[in-house]
């Protein structure tokens, strides 16, 4: 599980870029395909991978670490090439590790304290950090920065209750158990994240 985890953050990447070259509300020519994100604002649709990459991310950085999660980036980069221009793969490399590298300055010490504030944080250093790069590399310009910025504030709001509920799954009752036999007196299962102990009281055989 945590291995499909790893992929589909790096899928996140080629697909940011796939979704900014095919869809849309309005698709300019040799630019973005945008969409209304609030405000009179619009924003390159591959705004709408901002949720989902945060989730990802957060479940990688508990299983593997931010080394692991630059290297996907890179990875992920390199799979961009396959779906879009090669400007568009380049400035989706850059935006994505810039923004990993200012998420990790605030979100890497805060995440095992105040969940909510390292991601909001975070979503937002690396919400001008990534926008700046990515519109500047991809396009030239800063023309729908406000946009981008808001649009992935938005996203990074989304995505908080469902990564409470990801790293808070014991709270909730949903351990993830592992059988220990305790011949003659039962079995006992140790919860892997939190270390949970519970005596089921079953005898078992040899």
């Amino acid at each position: 599980m945590k291995y499909f985890i790893l992929a589909a953050f790096m899928a996140t990447i080629p697909a940011a870029n796939w979704l900014i070259g095919n869809v849309g509300t309005v698709c300019i020519p040799n630019g973005p395909c945008l969409l209304p994100v609030g405000f009179g604002l619009t924003a390159p649709s591959g705004v709408l991978m901002v949720g989902l990459a945060l989730v990802l991310r957060d479940a990688v950085h508990e299983r593997f670490g931010a080394l692991v999660a630059i290297v996907a980036i890179l990875v992920g980069a390199v799979l961009s090439a396959f779906f879009a221009v090669p400007a568009l793969a380049v400035a989706s490399a850059a935006a994505f590790l810039f923004s990993e590298l200012a998420d990790l300055v605030v979100y890497a010490p805060l995440r095992k304290r105040r969940l909510y504030v390292a991601v909001l944080l975070s979503g937002i250093a690396g919400a001008v950090v990534d926008s700046a790069a990515f519109l500047l590399l991809a396009f030239g310009s800063l023309d729908f920065m406000s946009g981008q910025v808001v649009g992935k504030l938005w996203m990074t709001i989304a995505a908080l209750p469902v990564i409470w509920i990801i790293r808070n799954r014991c709270r909730i009752g949903s351990h993830d158990w592992r059988t220990f036999k305790d011949y003659g007196y039962g079995f006992t299962e140790k919860c892997k994240r939190c270390g949970a102990v519970v005596d089921r009281g079953t005898t078992i055989g040899n």
